[in-house]
């Protein structure tokens, strides 16, 4: 009997990129764009550089985060992220500024948060009721503290008991060290727990490659729902407790 439901974040519980509109209306630049112009604005105060010259680095240091995300499933921290970008221009900066400019990256998504996805607020009050729940999420830019204090101010953090980000872990999905942390976390066994989450190889193949049972969810992204081999496809949460409940055999 499955009693424990794993969630991933992103496009799952919160609609990811829902907040650049907000910030848009408020006149300022979209998060990628500020991100760049922030560490600009930092080498260039200590020693002048062409904007552009910094763009170029930083959007080679995101396709260098890129590969090793998705072929070593590690996700480097922005601090990581900044350092190499900053090495690569053969930069520094002081200690006091990095720090600064690393802060200015890991609250963006906290002070503009993004948007839950409708309904996900009731579904996790109905299964908490019955199932031991976790979060397991990679973390892109925003460290698990930011992601936490995201769920605590839409008001669903209180639902879980659990949480396995991959900046903590030092693995990113679909790695066995994610999940096998989220069944700590729950202190259950992994063939007890559904995993939910919106992409085929992620947070489906890599749960049912350890046994778990998966659930696909298409409200935000639907790309994988016609070739996913997951036991159940959920296109509103209004609809997944009654489909974790049916898979657990309630």
């Amino acid at each position: 009997m499955i009693k424990g439901v794993t969630f991933d974040l992103w496009d799952t519980m919160v609609r990811d990129e829902s907040d650049e509109p907000v910030r848009a209306a408020k006149g300022l630049r979209s998060k990628k764009a500020e991100r760049r112009h922030l560490l600009w604005e930092a080498l260039n105060a200590v020693e002048p550089i062409e904007e552009a010259v910094v763009e170029l680095a930083y959007n080679v240091g995101d396709a260098a985060f890129n590969r090793v995300w998705h072929q070593q499933f590690v996700t480097w921290t922005i601090a990581e992220r900044l350092d190499v970008i900053i090495k690569g221009l053969g930069r520094s900066l002081p200690d006091a500024d990095f720090a600064r400019l690393v802060a200015a990256h890991e609250v963006m998504e906290v002070e503009i948060a993004p948007d839950t996805i409708e309904g996900i607020a009731e579904a996790l009050a109905d299964l908490a009721g019955r199932y031991k729940l976790c979060v397991v999420s990679d973390t892109i830019v925003t460290p698990a503290d930011g992601l936490r204090a995201v769920l605590e101010k839409h008001g669903i953090k209180q639902y879980f008991s659990g949480f396995a980000f991959s900046d903590e872990v030092g693995h990113s999905k679909p790695h066995r060290a994610m999940f096998d942390k989220a069944a700590a976390e729950l202190d259950l066994k992994l063939d007890e727990l559904v995993h939910i989450g919106d992409r085929d190889h992620n947070d489906v193949k890599g749960p049912q490659g350890l046994g778990m049972k998966a659930v696909l969810f298409t409200a935000a992204r639907a790309h994988d729902k016609d070739t996913t081999s997951a036991e159940a496809v959920c296109e509103r949460h209004a609809d997944l407790p009654g489909i974790i409940d049916s898979l657990s055999g309630r």
